[in-house]
């Protein structure tokens, strides 16, 4: 968002905000239609056992078919739950125009080697169910480049937000019993942490301390050519000293290394050394002068 601000000749700070806001709506959206999407693959398991029993001539294993995936109990109760399907009717989710794509999604699962080597095995149990479930999913379901494409245009937000959906669909596979009949959703927002708060004081303040954050990295990088800097780094290293500034309880330490990693996702291959030695003398020099300061944990070194 603040780099689509930057490219923005109008610098509309309020229209920037609703649009942050948007993509966190959309990133709910996208852990619900993960959810769907792996339950709908059970109902493509049984629709194919039941056009096997239907041929004129069957064989004996559409006679008798495999049914280990389409009893798989946490597939089972994504694929019924209520709770699941109640917040797919609130957000208006659902993947009823895109049918075909999920039938090919499913004709290329069962010929993956995760699902073959899974309806071989003569391991029974809840856990090796859901194991192989949770597999299935992150080796081939959210890897098909047919599923991406359909996503991309479905939103420009979720190309950004795949992964952290998919670690969530994840969990909540995780948080699945062999007792439940239904699954729990996790909620965007981690109640013991307020994470929110974060979210909209770093941007709030990686604004408002633009201009003197970077006055900060224009001296510090006195010896490069400007120009040449991406436009991405400097918003980096403004973003890492608005936190360093603004966060008293976090470690320098953790921004240093939580902004070099974001250069490695959203930069060029040599971003991260650049900022890197930057932000390290940036701190140390700002540390020196109180203009940063740190409390509790944030003074862990």
């Amino acid at each position: 968002m603040l780099y689509a601000f930057y490219q923005d000749e109008e610098r509309d700070v309020v229209k920037t905000r609703k649009a942050l806001d948007h993509s966190i709506q959309k990133m709910q959206e996208l852990y619900v239609l993960l959810l769907l999407m792996i339950g709908s693959m059970q109902a493509f398991a049984i629709e194919r056992i039941e056009a096997g029993r239907k041929k004129q001539l069957p064989s004996p294993e559409d006679l008798h078919p495999n049914t280990k995936f389409v009893t798989n109990k946490p597939l089972r109760v994504l694929a019924n739950s209520k709770v699941l399907a109640k917040a797919a009717e609130e957000l208006g989710l659902g993947w009823g125009e895109h049918q075909e794509m999920l039938r090919k999604m499913f004709r290329s699962l069962i010929e993956h080697e995760e699902y073959v080597n899974y309806m071989a095995s003569e391991e029974r149990g809840f856990r090796h169910d859901r194991e192989c479930l949770i597999r299935m999913f992150r080796k081939h379901m959210i890897n098909m480049e047919l599923f991406q494409d359909s996503l991309e245009e479905l939103s420009i937000f979720w190309n950004d937000d795949l992964d952290l959906a998919s670690s969530m669909v994840i969990k909540t596979i995780k948080t699945i019993k062999e007792s439940d009949d239904d699954v729990q959703l996790l909620p965007l927002w981690r109640d013991d942490d307020d994470d929110r708060a974060f979210l909209e004081g770093l941007f709030t303040e990686t604004l408002a301390q633009a201009n003197e954050n970077e006055d900060f990295v224009t001296k510090a990088a006195a010896n490069w050519d400007l120009e040449r800097i991406a436009l991405m780094d400097r918003i980096l290293m403004k973003m890492a000293l608005a936190e360093a500034r603004s966060f008293q309880s976090i470690p320098l330490k953790v921004t240093l290394n939580e902004y070099i990693e974001l250069s490695k996702y959203y930069s060029t291959p040599k971003s991260n050394s650049f900022i890197n030695g930057i932000l390290d003398e940036l701190f140390g020099t700002l540390k020196e002068e109180g203009k940063i300061k740190k409390t509790g944990r944030g003074l862990i070194e």
